[in-house]
Protein backbone atom coordinates (compact mmCIF):
# COMPACT_ATOMS: atom_id res chain seq x y z
CA UNK A 1 0.00 0.00 0.00
CA UNK A 2 0.96 3.80 -0.11
CA UNK A 3 3.12 5.12 2.67
CA UNK A 4 3.17 1.43 4.16
CA UNK A 5 6.11 2.06 5.68
CA UNK A 6 4.83 5.06 8.21
CA UNK A 7 2.32 2.25 9.33
CA UNK A 8 5.28 0.43 10.49
CA UNK A 9 7.00 3.92 12.08
CA UNK A 10 3.92 4.43 14.18
CA UNK A 11 3.71 0.68 15.29
CA UNK A 12 7.46 1.06 16.10
CA UNK A 13 7.14 4.52 17.89
CA UNK A 14 4.04 3.10 20.51
CA UNK A 15 6.28 -0.16 20.95
CA UNK A 16 9.76 1.74 21.85
CA UNK A 17 11.34 2.01 25.12
CA UNK A 18 14.06 5.12 25.69
CA UNK A 19 13.13 8.59 26.88
CA UNK A 20 10.05 10.22 25.03
CA UNK A 21 12.50 12.98 23.02
CA UNK A 22 14.60 10.69 22.23
CA UNK A 23 11.64 8.68 20.58
CA UNK A 24 10.37 11.26 19.28
CA UNK A 25 13.49 12.74 17.03
CA UNK A 26 13.57 8.57 15.81
CA UNK A 27 10.15 8.52 14.71
CA UNK A 28 10.45 12.20 13.17
CA UNK A 29 13.62 10.41 11.11
CA UNK A 30 11.54 7.35 9.80
CA UNK A 31 8.51 9.53 8.76
CA UNK A 32 10.77 11.58 6.83
CA UNK A 33 12.89 8.99 5.58
CA UNK A 34 8.76 7.03 4.33
CA UNK A 35 7.56 10.17 3.05
CA UNK A 36 10.15 11.10 0.95
CA UNK A 37 10.17 7.71 -0.49
CA UNK A 38 6.67 8.23 -1.06
CA UNK A 39 8.11 11.15 -3.61
CA UNK A 40 5.90 13.73 -1.39
CA UNK A 41 7.64 17.18 -1.80
CA UNK A 42 10.75 17.21 0.11
CA UNK A 43 10.13 20.92 1.45
CA UNK A 44 6.23 19.98 2.15
CA UNK A 45 8.01 16.69 4.35
CA UNK A 46 9.82 18.99 6.21
CA UNK A 47 7.06 21.86 6.68
CA UNK A 48 5.53 19.08 7.90
CA UNK A 49 8.33 17.08 10.67
CA UNK A 50 8.85 20.40 12.00
CA UNK A 51 5.17 20.63 12.92
CA UNK A 52 4.55 17.36 14.16
CA UNK A 53 7.92 17.62 16.23
CA UNK A 54 7.10 21.01 18.26
CA UNK A 55 3.25 20.22 18.91
CA UNK A 56 4.63 16.45 20.07
CA UNK A 57 6.81 18.19 22.68
CA UNK A 58 5.08 21.27 23.60
CA UNK A 59 1.46 19.94 24.08
CA UNK A 60 0.34 17.66 27.32
CA UNK A 61 -2.01 15.17 26.72
CA UNK A 62 -5.64 14.70 28.62
CA UNK A 63 -5.01 13.10 32.13
CA UNK A 64 -5.64 9.43 31.00
CA UNK A 65 -3.57 9.65 27.42
CA UNK A 66 0.17 8.94 26.82
CA UNK A 67 2.09 11.07 25.16
CA UNK A 68 2.87 8.48 22.98
CA UNK A 69 -1.06 8.05 22.24
CA UNK A 70 -1.39 11.78 21.77
CA UNK A 71 1.66 12.05 18.83
CA UNK A 72 -0.20 9.15 16.75
CA UNK A 73 -3.10 11.89 16.99
CA UNK A 74 -1.01 14.78 16.10
CA UNK A 75 0.42 12.67 13.58
CA UNK A 76 -3.05 12.07 12.00
CA UNK A 77 -4.16 15.61 12.24
CA UNK A 78 -1.12 16.79 10.20
CA UNK A 79 -0.90 14.24 7.44
CA UNK A 80 -4.69 14.79 6.85
CA UNK A 81 -4.05 18.38 6.37
CA UNK A 82 -1.65 17.45 3.87
CA UNK A 83 -3.74 15.33 1.87
CA UNK A 84 -7.06 17.87 1.64
CA UNK A 85 -8.38 18.57 5.33
CA UNK A 86 -11.41 18.49 5.51
CA UNK A 87 -11.72 19.23 1.66
CA UNK A 88 -13.82 16.32 0.68
CA UNK A 89 -16.12 16.65 -2.30
CA UNK A 90 -19.65 15.83 -2.77
CA UNK A 91 -19.99 12.67 -4.94
CA UNK A 92 -23.94 12.60 -5.71
CA UNK A 93 -24.69 14.23 -8.89
CA UNK A 94 -26.04 18.00 -8.03
CA UNK A 95 -29.19 16.82 -10.34
CA UNK A 96 -29.88 14.66 -12.97
CA UNK A 97 -29.36 14.41 -15.70
CA UNK A 98 -25.89 15.24 -15.12
CA UNK A 99 -22.82 15.11 -17.57
CA UNK A 100 -19.51 14.51 -16.96
CA UNK A 101 -16.29 15.02 -19.39
CA UNK A 102 -13.33 12.91 -18.80
CA UNK A 103 -10.11 14.13 -19.19
CA UNK A 104 -6.53 12.51 -18.92
CA UNK A 105 -3.15 12.10 -20.33
CA UNK A 106 -2.73 8.89 -22.03
CA UNK A 107 -1.91 5.85 -19.68
CA UNK A 108 -3.11 7.52 -16.94
CA UNK A 109 -5.88 4.67 -17.01
CA UNK A 110 -9.01 7.46 -17.92
CA UNK A 111 -10.81 4.67 -19.62
CA UNK A 112 -11.06 2.54 -17.07
CA UNK A 113 -11.79 5.12 -14.91
CA UNK A 114 -14.58 6.39 -16.91
CA UNK A 115 -16.12 2.40 -16.58
CA UNK A 116 -15.24 2.06 -12.91
CA UNK A 117 -17.30 5.20 -12.16
CA UNK A 118 -20.24 4.09 -14.23
CA UNK A 119 -20.48 1.45 -12.12
CA UNK A 120 -19.80 3.68 -8.75
CA UNK A 121 -23.22 5.24 -10.11
CA UNK A 122 -25.24 1.93 -11.53
CA UNK A 123 -24.66 0.60 -7.86
CA UNK A 124 -26.56 3.69 -6.26
CA UNK A 125 -29.92 3.65 -8.35
CA UNK A 126 -28.69 6.16 -11.12
CA UNK A 127 -29.20 4.85 -15.39
CA UNK A 128 -25.40 5.91 -16.35
CA UNK A 129 -24.34 6.21 -19.85
CA UNK A 130 -20.91 6.07 -21.89
CA UNK A 131 -19.67 8.15 -24.33
CA UNK A 132 -16.82 6.77 -26.85
CA UNK A 133 -15.15 9.75 -27.66
CA UNK A 134 -11.53 8.84 -28.05
CA UNK A 135 -10.98 8.87 -31.65
CA UNK A 136 -7.19 8.55 -30.91
CA UNK A 137 -6.21 5.38 -29.45
CA UNK A 138 -6.79 2.05 -31.20
CA UNK A 139 -8.64 -0.22 -28.80
CA UNK A 140 -10.62 2.15 -26.97
CA UNK A 141 -14.09 2.37 -28.23
CA UNK A 142 -14.16 -1.37 -27.87
CA UNK A 143 -12.65 -1.34 -23.92
CA UNK A 144 -15.21 1.48 -22.88
CA UNK A 145 -18.25 -0.63 -24.82
CA UNK A 146 -16.89 -3.51 -22.90
CA UNK A 147 -17.04 -1.71 -19.76
CA UNK A 148 -20.54 -0.48 -20.50
CA UNK A 149 -21.80 -3.95 -21.00
CA UNK A 150 -19.91 -4.79 -16.83
CA UNK A 151 -21.04 -1.76 -15.51
CA UNK A 152 -24.78 -2.38 -16.88
CA UNK A 153 -24.41 0.96 -18.12
CA UNK A 154 -25.79 2.02 -21.69
CA UNK A 155 -22.89 3.05 -24.60
CA UNK A 156 -22.36 5.46 -27.52
CA UNK A 157 -19.86 5.27 -30.19
CA UNK A 158 -18.72 5.57 -33.47
CA UNK A 159 -16.41 3.36 -34.85
CA UNK A 160 -13.68 4.40 -37.28
CA UNK A 161 -14.97 8.45 -36.96
CA UNK A 162 -12.58 10.92 -35.88
CA UNK A 163 -14.87 13.64 -35.31
CA UNK A 164 -14.58 13.51 -31.38
CA UNK A 165 -16.69 16.82 -30.79
CA UNK A 166 -19.41 15.40 -33.11
CA UNK A 167 -19.64 11.92 -31.26
CA UNK A 168 -19.77 14.16 -27.73
CA UNK A 169 -22.87 15.97 -29.17
CA UNK A 170 -24.97 13.13 -30.68
CA UNK A 171 -23.92 10.47 -27.79
CA UNK A 172 -24.99 13.28 -25.21
CA UNK A 173 -28.71 13.63 -27.37
CA UNK A 174 -29.03 9.92 -27.61
CA UNK A 175 -28.24 8.53 -24.03
CA UNK A 176 -30.66 11.50 -22.85
CA UNK A 177 -33.41 10.06 -25.49
CA UNK A 178 -32.88 6.78 -23.33
CA UNK A 179 -33.16 8.05 -20.07
CA UNK A 180 -29.67 8.72 -18.90
CA UNK A 181 -29.08 10.77 -15.52
CA UNK A 182 -25.59 10.28 -15.42
CA UNK A 183 -23.66 10.47 -18.55
CA UNK A 184 -20.23 9.72 -19.01
CA UNK A 185 -17.80 11.32 -21.81
CA UNK A 186 -14.69 9.61 -22.26
CA UNK A 187 -11.98 11.71 -24.45
CA UNK A 188 -8.75 11.11 -25.95
CA UNK A 189 -5.42 11.60 -23.91
CA UNK A 190 -1.75 12.45 -24.90
CA UNK A 191 1.18 10.87 -24.95
CA UNK A 192 2.95 12.71 -21.93
CA UNK A 193 2.44 14.97 -19.05
CA UNK A 194 4.56 17.99 -21.40
CA UNK A 195 1.06 17.76 -23.48
CA UNK A 196 -1.06 20.06 -21.12
CA UNK A 197 -2.05 22.49 -23.67
CA UNK A 198 -3.20 20.52 -25.92
CA UNK A 199 -4.90 18.14 -23.39
CA UNK A 200 -6.78 21.74 -22.22
CA UNK A 201 -7.25 22.93 -25.44
CA UNK A 202 -9.77 19.94 -26.50
CA UNK A 203 -11.19 20.19 -23.41
CA UNK A 204 -12.47 23.40 -23.82
CA UNK A 205 -13.71 22.53 -27.74
CA UNK A 206 -15.91 19.38 -26.22
CA UNK A 207 -17.12 21.31 -22.98
CA UNK A 208 -18.07 24.15 -25.52
CA UNK A 209 -20.27 21.45 -27.70
CA UNK A 210 -21.83 19.92 -24.60
CA UNK A 211 -21.73 22.26 -21.53
CA UNK A 212 -20.55 19.21 -19.11
CA UNK A 213 -21.68 19.98 -15.53
CA UNK A 214 -18.63 18.31 -14.20
CA UNK A 215 -15.22 18.05 -15.89
CA UNK A 216 -12.84 15.32 -14.06
CA UNK A 217 -9.01 14.88 -14.63
CA UNK A 218 -7.59 11.65 -14.12
CA UNK A 219 -3.88 11.24 -12.98
CA UNK A 220 -2.17 8.31 -12.47
CA UNK A 221 -0.28 8.24 -8.86
CA UNK A 222 2.57 6.73 -10.44
CA UNK A 223 3.45 10.45 -11.70
CA UNK A 224 4.26 12.37 -8.39
CA UNK A 225 4.82 15.71 -7.64
CA UNK A 226 4.29 16.27 -11.33
CA UNK A 227 0.77 16.11 -10.38
CA UNK A 228 1.48 19.60 -9.24
CA UNK A 229 1.43 21.59 -12.26
CA UNK A 230 -1.13 19.22 -14.27
CA UNK A 231 -3.47 19.69 -11.50
CA UNK A 232 -2.98 23.29 -11.00
CA UNK A 233 -3.33 24.56 -14.74
CA UNK A 234 -6.19 21.98 -14.78
CA UNK A 235 -8.39 23.42 -11.57
CA UNK A 236 -7.63 27.40 -13.27
CA UNK A 237 -8.50 25.94 -16.46
CA UNK A 238 -12.16 23.33 -15.74
CA UNK A 239 -14.92 25.20 -15.49
CA UNK A 240 -16.69 22.66 -12.40
CA UNK A 241 -13.26 20.65 -12.69
CA UNK A 242 -12.10 17.61 -9.81
CA UNK A 243 -9.64 14.55 -9.68
CA UNK A 244 -9.39 11.30 -10.07
CA UNK A 245 -6.12 9.80 -9.10
CA UNK A 246 -5.92 6.17 -10.27
CA UNK A 247 -3.41 3.15 -9.28
CA UNK A 248 -2.58 3.83 -5.77
CA UNK A 249 -2.81 -0.10 -5.33
CA UNK A 250 0.74 -0.26 -5.91
CA UNK A 251 2.93 2.84 -6.95
CA UNK A 252 4.98 4.25 -4.28
CA UNK A 253 4.84 7.62 -5.52
CA UNK A 254 0.94 7.95 -4.81
CA UNK A 255 1.78 10.12 -1.29
CA UNK A 256 3.24 12.56 -3.94
CA UNK A 257 1.12 12.91 -6.48
CA UNK A 258 -1.78 13.29 -3.76
CA UNK A 259 0.06 16.01 -1.62
CA UNK A 260 0.58 17.79 -4.96
CA UNK A 261 -2.89 17.83 -6.24
CA UNK A 262 -4.25 18.79 -2.60
CA UNK A 263 -1.15 21.73 -2.67
CA UNK A 264 -3.19 22.89 -5.64
CA UNK A 265 -6.15 23.46 -3.79
CA UNK A 266 -7.76 21.04 -6.33
CA UNK A 267 -10.72 18.87 -4.90
CA UNK A 268 -9.49 15.37 -5.56
CA UNK A 269 -12.89 13.63 -5.83
CA UNK A 270 -12.52 9.76 -6.12
CA UNK A 271 -9.36 7.63 -6.19
CA UNK A 272 -8.73 4.09 -7.99
CA UNK A 273 -7.35 1.65 -5.55
CA UNK A 274 -6.86 -1.58 -7.83
CA UNK A 275 -7.31 -3.21 -11.30
CA UNK A 276 -10.67 -4.47 -10.58
CA UNK A 277 -14.15 -2.17 -11.70
CA UNK A 278 -15.31 -2.18 -8.27
CA UNK A 279 -11.90 -0.53 -7.06
CA UNK A 280 -12.73 2.88 -6.43
CA UNK A 281 -13.94 4.99 -3.60
CA UNK A 282 -15.04 8.98 -2.67
CA UNK A 283 -11.84 10.30 -1.70
CA UNK A 284 -11.90 11.35 1.97
CA UNK A 285 -7.96 12.58 3.30
CA UNK A 286 -8.85 11.65 7.09
CA UNK A 287 -9.85 8.06 6.16
CA UNK A 288 -7.02 7.62 4.01
CA UNK A 289 -4.81 8.41 6.49
CA UNK A 290 -6.51 6.16 9.02
CA UNK A 291 -6.05 3.24 6.66
CA UNK A 292 -2.02 4.34 6.41
CA UNK A 293 -1.63 4.09 10.14
CA UNK A 294 -4.00 1.53 10.75
CA UNK A 295 -7.59 2.13 10.73
CA UNK A 296 -9.04 -0.31 13.21
CA UNK A 297 -6.02 0.36 16.16
CA UNK A 298 -6.52 4.26 15.37
CA UNK A 299 -10.14 4.46 15.72
CA UNK A 300 -10.14 2.83 18.81
CA UNK A 301 -7.35 5.17 19.85
CA UNK A 302 -8.43 8.63 18.73
CA UNK A 303 -12.44 7.70 20.17
CA UNK A 304 -10.42 6.98 23.52
CA UNK A 305 -8.60 10.53 23.15
CA UNK A 306 -11.95 12.02 21.87
CA UNK A 307 -13.73 11.15 25.07
CA UNK A 308 -10.81 12.27 27.57
CA UNK A 309 -10.69 15.65 25.39
CA UNK A 310 -14.45 16.05 25.98
CA UNK A 311 -14.45 14.70 29.75
CA UNK A 312 -11.19 17.27 30.40
CA UNK A 313 -13.80 20.49 28.74
CA UNK A 314 -16.51 19.21 30.15
CA UNK A 315 -14.21 19.63 33.80
CA UNK A 316 -13.56 22.80 32.66
CA UNK A 317 -16.51 24.03 32.00
CA UNK A 318 -18.15 22.96 35.17
CA UNK A 319 -15.49 24.59 37.28
CA UNK A 320 -16.09 28.13 35.56
CA UNK A 321 -19.98 27.43 36.20
CA UNK A 322 -19.27 26.96 39.80
CA UNK A 323 -17.12 30.53 39.87
CA UNK A 324 -20.25 32.05 38.49
CA UNK A 325 -19.10 32.53 34.84
CA UNK A 326 -22.38 31.13 33.00
CA UNK A 327 -23.47 33.23 29.35
CA UNK A 328 -25.17 31.42 26.91
CA UNK A 329 -21.65 30.12 25.43
CA UNK A 330 -21.81 28.15 28.62
CA UNK A 331 -25.29 26.56 27.70
CA UNK A 332 -24.51 25.82 24.37
CA UNK A 333 -21.46 23.97 25.24
CA UNK A 334 -23.28 22.13 27.72
CA UNK A 335 -26.00 21.15 25.15
CA UNK A 336 -23.42 19.88 22.52
CA UNK A 337 -22.10 18.17 25.14
CA UNK A 338 -25.14 16.48 26.54
CA UNK A 339 -25.78 14.25 22.93
CA UNK A 340 -22.10 12.68 24.04
CA UNK A 341 -21.99 12.59 27.70
CA UNK A 342 -25.32 12.83 29.10
CA UNK A 343 -27.23 15.77 30.91
CA UNK A 344 -26.03 18.06 33.38
CA UNK A 345 -25.38 15.78 36.50
CA UNK A 346 -22.73 14.19 34.75
CA UNK A 347 -21.11 17.86 34.39
CA UNK A 348 -21.11 18.43 37.33
CA UNK A 349 -19.89 15.15 38.74
CA UNK A 350 -16.70 15.91 36.81
CA UNK A 351 -15.28 18.26 39.87
CA UNK A 352 -14.08 16.11 42.60
CA UNK A 353 -15.69 16.28 46.07
CA UNK A 354 -18.69 18.01 44.71
CA UNK A 355 -21.41 15.93 46.00
CA UNK A 356 -23.86 18.51 44.94
CA UNK A 357 -25.55 17.61 42.45
CA UNK A 358 -28.71 15.35 43.03
CA UNK A 359 -30.14 18.65 43.70
CA UNK A 360 -30.95 18.57 39.91
CA UNK A 361 -34.50 17.19 38.80
CA UNK A 362 -33.88 14.12 36.28
CA UNK A 363 -37.01 15.65 34.58
CA UNK A 364 -34.79 19.29 34.33
CA UNK A 365 -32.04 17.97 33.22
CA UNK A 366 -32.66 15.40 30.46
CA UNK A 367 -33.70 17.29 27.66
CA UNK A 368 -35.16 16.09 24.00
CA UNK A 369 -33.05 15.71 21.07
CA UNK A 370 -35.68 18.30 19.42
CA UNK A 371 -35.36 21.07 22.04
CA UNK A 372 -31.39 20.77 22.32
CA UNK A 373 -31.53 21.10 18.21
CA UNK A 374 -34.02 24.00 18.47
CA UNK A 375 -32.18 25.45 21.53
CA UNK A 376 -28.51 24.67 19.80
CA UNK A 377 -30.10 26.69 16.51
CA UNK A 378 -31.69 29.51 18.79
CA UNK A 379 -28.09 30.66 20.31
CA UNK A 380 -26.66 30.36 16.86
CA UNK A 381 -28.86 32.87 15.60
CA UNK A 382 -27.81 35.15 18.86
CA UNK A 383 -25.18 38.11 17.95
CA UNK A 384 -21.59 37.93 20.70
CA UNK A 385 -23.47 40.76 22.51
CA UNK A 386 -26.29 38.49 23.27
CA UNK A 387 -24.35 35.25 23.93
CA UNK A 388 -21.98 37.18 26.92
CA UNK A 389 -25.29 39.40 28.27
CA UNK A 390 -28.44 36.95 27.33
CA UNK A 391 -30.23 39.62 29.62
CA UNK A 392 -30.26 42.12 26.87
CA UNK A 393 -32.71 40.09 24.72
CA UNK A 394 -35.67 41.78 24.56
CA UNK A 395 -39.39 41.08 22.73
CA UNK A 396 -37.76 42.59 19.51
CA UNK A 397 -34.09 40.59 19.92
CA UNK A 398 -36.37 37.40 20.36
CA UNK A 399 -38.25 37.55 17.15
CA UNK A 400 -35.23 38.10 15.28
CA UNK A 401 -33.69 35.13 17.13
CA UNK A 402 -36.98 32.66 16.17
CA UNK A 403 -36.99 34.00 12.49
CA UNK A 404 -32.98 33.39 11.85
CA UNK A 405 -33.25 29.79 13.91
CA UNK A 406 -36.74 28.69 12.28
CA UNK A 407 -38.16 28.28 15.52
CA UNK A 408 -41.24 29.97 17.75
CA UNK A 409 -40.83 33.27 19.93
CA UNK A 410 -42.00 29.97 22.85
CA UNK A 411 -39.09 28.50 22.12
CA UNK A 412 -36.43 31.11 22.78
CA UNK A 413 -38.50 32.07 25.43
CA UNK A 414 -38.11 28.92 27.19
CA UNK A 415 -34.23 28.83 26.45
CA UNK A 416 -33.82 31.97 28.62
CA UNK A 417 -36.22 30.49 31.37
CA UNK A 418 -33.35 27.52 31.19
CA UNK A 419 -30.56 29.65 31.24
CA UNK A 420 -31.90 31.56 33.91
CA UNK A 421 -32.33 28.30 36.14
CA UNK A 422 -28.92 27.50 35.59
CA UNK A 423 -27.57 30.43 36.40
CA UNK A 424 -29.55 30.65 39.90
CA UNK A 425 -28.34 26.97 40.46
CA UNK A 426 -25.05 27.72 40.17
CA UNK A 427 -25.33 30.68 42.25
CA UNK A 428 -26.64 28.63 44.97
CA UNK A 429 -24.08 25.94 44.62
CA UNK A 430 -21.69 28.46 45.23
CA UNK A 431 -22.55 29.80 48.23
CA UNK A 432 -23.12 26.32 49.66
CA UNK A 433 -19.41 25.04 48.52
CA UNK A 434 -18.54 28.73 50.68
CA UNK A 435 -20.34 27.97 53.79
CA UNK A 436 -19.43 24.02 53.73
CA UNK A 437 -15.61 25.59 53.62
CA UNK A 438 -16.26 28.00 56.54
CA UNK A 439 -17.86 25.02 58.24
CA UNK A 440 -14.74 23.40 57.58
CA UNK A 441 -16.70 20.33 56.31
CA UNK A 442 -14.74 20.25 52.80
Amino acid sequence: MVLDGVRKAVSKFLRGGGTYQKAVDEFIRDLQRELIKADVNVRLVFQLTRKIRERALKEQPPPGASRREWLVKIVYEELSQLFGGDRVADVKPGKTPWVILFVGVQGSGKTTTAGKLALYYARRGYRVGLVAADTYRPGAYEQLRMLAEKAGALFYGEPGSKDAVGIAKRGLRTLLDRGAEIIIIDTAGRHGYGEEESLLREMRMIAEAVRPDEVILVIDAAIGQKAYDLAKRFHEAAPIGSIVVTKLDGTARGGGALSAVAATGATIKFIGTGEKLDEIEPFNPRRFVARILGMGDLEALLEKLRSLEEAEKLERAAEDMLKGKVTMRTVYHQLVSMRKMGPIQKLLQMIPGLGLAGQISEEAARLGERKIDRWIAIIQSMTYEELDNPEIINRRRMRRIALGSGTSTEDVKELLAYYRNLRAMMKRLRRDRRLLRRLGLR
